[in-house]
């Protein structure tokens, strides 16, 4: 019985794997943001219980507020969360690849909110007439707990998003590997003009 249980959870996580893979490829997340897709899938909820899992798209409106992030982390271990746009200003021109949504690090376990915020989360604004944008959740699990240097970034502020690489970021600070991710897609509602004016400090 134990055998099979093992058997079965094994064959899940297979399957997860492979559905994240395709996902991440098929919509051009790797190669635009990560050269490689990350095993798991990042569970992440917003309000009214909705899912933003692999392509799924949801309104800026509806992705306004911070998320839940849930996954199943490793005791005394730290992890790093970033949400990145690698549409800026839109898909097909993306000359400000990647605009950074938030990231926290040195997460303990998964507790998102007592890690260190680097920058505060802000919700998809993609322009009026762009198209879908893909906003990128991953999770990086680090060597150990980290020194951050720089300023961090409001959610009254645009400083320092534009022309993020999360890539680089990640191999910058050594975080180790993208352990889990997933991703959803918006496009311009009303809610767009209220979130560039939040951000309208430099």
């Amino acid at each position: 019985m134990l055998f099979q249980s093992v058997l079965i959870a094994c064959i899940l996580a297979a399957v997860e794997s492979n559905s994240v893979e395709d996902s991440f490829k098929a919509h051009g997340v790797v190669p635009d943001v990560v050269p490689h897709a990350p095993s798991q899938l990042l569970k992440v909820t917003y309000e009214n219980g909705l899912v933003a899992k692999e392509g799924v798209v949801l309104t800026p409106t509806q992705v306004k507020s911070q998320p839940l992030v849930e996954w199943e982390a490793q005791p005394d271990e730290y992890y790093s969360l970033i949400m990145t746009d690698p549409d800026a200003p839109s898909r097909a021109e993306p000359k400000f690849r990647e605009f950074k949504h938030w990231v926290v690090v040195n997460i303990p376990g998964n507790d998102v909110a007592s890690g260190e915020v680097l920058a505060d989360y802000v919700g998809s604004g993609p322009p009026k007439d762009t198209g879908l944008h893909r906003y990128v959740l991953l999770l990086y699990k680090q060597p150990g707990k980290l020194q951050f240097e720089g300023t961090r970034v409001s959610n009254k502020s645009r400083r320092s998003r534009p022309k993020f690489h999360v890539a680089k970021f990640a191999e910058h600070h050594q975080l180790g590997e993208v352990v889990a991710g997933t991703f959803y897609q918006a496009e311009y509602d009303d809610y767009v003009p209220i979130l560039h004016q939040q951000l309208s400090e430099n």
